[in-house]
């Protein structure tokens, strides 16, 4: 077997569904498996996986046993000479694990590949490819260095801006959102530590590969989209974690002096506080306008229905979408893209393509009866059941 997919989920069904949807049609050409691991979920998150896709391998733990053990019971069971790591609120594209595993055996060396990821606003998520967050680098992220001289490689290594999001090349850190690699590799590096609740899992684990001697890559041919809001809610018990990670991988990889440390714990304070209030919810307004693209009237009625307001149905042509003289910028505009009509690619393609603060997007998925959406990377995000 080629390759292994790996979703572990806690409590976000509707985005499960649609990642499991789109990751079936990106296997389709590929001997493959899905692997559902549920954390435990509190709502109907298994039911819903036993119902809709009963072929799909499901383990359901007793216990939130946090992201890396969670992984690891996973990959335990896990077939394919490769496995991909990937996050539930993500959608992958039709090709993209095809042009992921090309890429991956052409490489020697290969440690973990990651790709270009994207919010729900089609904005690119920069975490995408990072740098291993030394001493230094921790300095230069903390103070927004980084931002100030993007161009200098003194200060740029956060993010690994010596490459840019539309450049393949070797990086030190990927995040766990989406991570491919082989599974023999996995392995010999012990998994992810357990020892880590979650939050620098991904840091961690990449860094073990590093010093297997293998070469992490951030391959940017293909988008997955990571809605990212919608993986843990922003709360004192986020902060009380996010700590103990960075703790955990200082301790673990760095012997460092009692004013660094005392320095990173006002870092780690400083940074949780600034992604708790990120998480805050904002509040939305109610688009002036929708615009559906689909082939089907019907559809059309049922969302304008639920809505309470008229909307503009666009078909698509031959799977492309076509409407750039719809919109109407700074008029608060909804896009809804039926994914009854096109494809994963196309609408992927399509947030890239039109990210703007003038309208939003949300996602029919094929079969279901539901529209979802993000309108930031700090948004938990929308759900509307049709």
């Amino acid at each position: 077997m080629q390759l292994s997919v790996i979703i572990l989920n806690y409590n976000v069904r509707y985005f499960l569904e649609l990642c499991v949807l789109s990751v079936q049609k990106a296997i389709q050409n590929i001997e493959a498996e899905i692997i559902v691991v549920d954390n435990n979920s509190s709502d109907d998150s298994c039911t819903m996986m036993q119902q809709r896709f009963p072929n799909v391998k499901l383990i359901q733990n007793k216990e939130n046993a946090g992201f890396p053990k969670g992984n690891n019971i996973g990959v335990a069971q896990a077939k394919g000479e490769y496995i991909c790591i990937l996050n539930p609120d993500t959608v992958v594209a039709e090709d993209t694990f095809e042009k992921v595993l090309a890429f991956a055996k052409s490489k020697t060396d290969l440690g973990i590949v990651g790709c270009k990821l994207i919010d729900g606003t089609g904005r690119f998520l920069p975490e995408s490819k990072r740098g291993i967050p030394t001493p230094w680098v921790a300095f230069t992220k903390i103070f927004g260095l980084y931002k100030m001289f993007p161009k200098s490689a003194l200060f740029n290594k956060y993010y690994a801006q010596h490459l840019g999001e539309n450049q393949t090349g070797k990086v030190e850190i990927l995040v766990g959102a989406f991570m491919v690699m082989k599974r023999e590799l996995y392995n010999e590096v012990g998994g992810f530590d357990e020892n880590c609740f979650m939050y620098s899992d991904d840091i961690d684990l990449s860094y073990m590969v590093l010093q297997k001697g293998k070469a992490n890559y951030y391959f940017h041919e293909t988008t997955v989209l990571h809605y990212k809001g919608e993986s843990t809610v922003k709360d004192g018990t986020y902060m009380k974690r996010f700590q103990e990670a960075m703790n955990f991988f200082y301790r673990k990889h760095f012997k460092v002096s009692f004013f660094f440390s005392l320095f990173m714990q006002i870092g780690i304070v400083f940074f949780s506080l600034v992604k708790r209030f990120q998480g805050k919810s904002k509040s939305k307004l109610t688009p002036q306008q929708y615009i559906l693209i689909s082939n089907n009237e019907a559809t059309k009625e049922i969302v304008e229905q639920k809505l309470q307001k008229n909307a503009i149905r666009k078909a698509p042509e031959n799977g492309k979408i076509v409407f750039s003289q719809t919109i109407s910028k700074g008029k608060n505009e909804e896009v809804i893209l039926d994914l009854n009509d096109i494809s994963f690619r196309e609408a992927l393609l399509f947030l890239e393509e039109n990210k703007s603060n003038s309208f939003t997007f949300k996602m029919l998925p094929a079969g279901s009866h539901f529209i979802i959406g993000s309108n930031s990377s700090n948004d938990r995000g929308e759900v509307i059941n049709l």
